[in-house]
């Protein structure tokens, strides 16, 4: 499998399939590369995917220390790897390494960002909730860390937990287990900063899901409102994993985001 090396050294892992304009996809928390399988055979119908693994796991490699920051690189990384203008598109926490990743690259065409998370105001110390995320990981627990997480953060029911099990990507959200309370820490000490985007032209479209839970949709709407060039779009009748609960659904978002024409600004 290709891969790149990111600004510290880090190799970031990817797969290249499809043909058409390039699309690069980021995974969210406690997953890989392997959660679009369900949209995978849709995407690449039209575009050329480039699926990456966030640093810690499949295809890519980690580091000793972590940083939110590094992640941004690691994305633009791989958009620049493609050798031309590329289309991003980022689930959940990697809709906000995706946003960020916007403002280390010249090469993104447009960007679908599908319920990135960022807080209200930058927690100064862990949560409880995150806490006790990393003393279930500290006692390898992986697979009470990943079940609690869809339960409790995302919010899945115990049905569409069941969908998330029977999937062959799975294994590999219990093999990064250990990946989510470093990111959960990260994500609620996170400071969006709305100036950094001030100069920004790309056209975003967000994604949020009619029936997510109110914390997501309160996030999308607060970043929409400051990112002047984005637009918000409903998945009727979906939560925070359309790719899995309607996968054709969420093609046909990505494809008419991608195929409409760019707003005035």
């Amino acid at each position: 499998m290709p891969t790149v090396k990111s600004v510290d050294g880090t190799p970031i892992g990817y797969t290249r399939t499809g043909r058409g304009a390039p699309l690069v996809l980021v995974h969210g928390i406690s997953a890989d590369a392997e959660r679009w399988a369900p949209v995978m055979q849709g995407l690449e119908a039209s575009y050329t995917v480039y699926a990456m693994d966030r640093r810690g796991r499949g295809m890519s490699g980690d580091h000793a220390s972590y940083a939110l920051e590094r992640e941004f690189e690691d994305v633009a990384a791989v958009v620049d790897a493609v050798g031309e203008p590329a289309y991003l598109l980022g689930h959940s926490y990697g809709g906000l390494c995706a946003l960020h990743a916007m403002l280390r690259t010249k090469h993104m065409k447009k960007l679908l960002v599908y319920e990135p998370y960022a807080p209200v105001v930058a927690a100064t110390e862990p949560s409880a909730i995150t806490l006790r995320y990393e003393a279930l990981a500290a006692s390898g627990e992986r697979d009470a860390v990943v079940t609690t997480f869809l339960r409790e953060i995302v919010q899945l029911t115990e049905n569409e937990v069941r969908l998330m099990r029977a999937h062959p990507s799975w294994a590999a959200r219990l093999a990064a287990a250990h990946t989510i309370p470093r990111e959960l820490r990260a994500a609620e000490q996170f400071s969006f900063e709305p100036e950094r985007f001030a100069g920004v032209t790309t056209a975003i479209a967000m994604f949020v899901g009619q029936n997510s839970p109110d914390f997501l949709k309160d996030a999308t709407a607060r970043l929409s409102a400051v990112l002047r060039t984005s637009e918000v779009i409903v998945l009727d009748g979906q939560k925070h994993a359309a790719m899995n609960t309607a996968p054709s659904l969420f093609v046909r978002a990505v494809n008419d985001a991608l195929l409409a024409p760019a707003q005035n600004t």
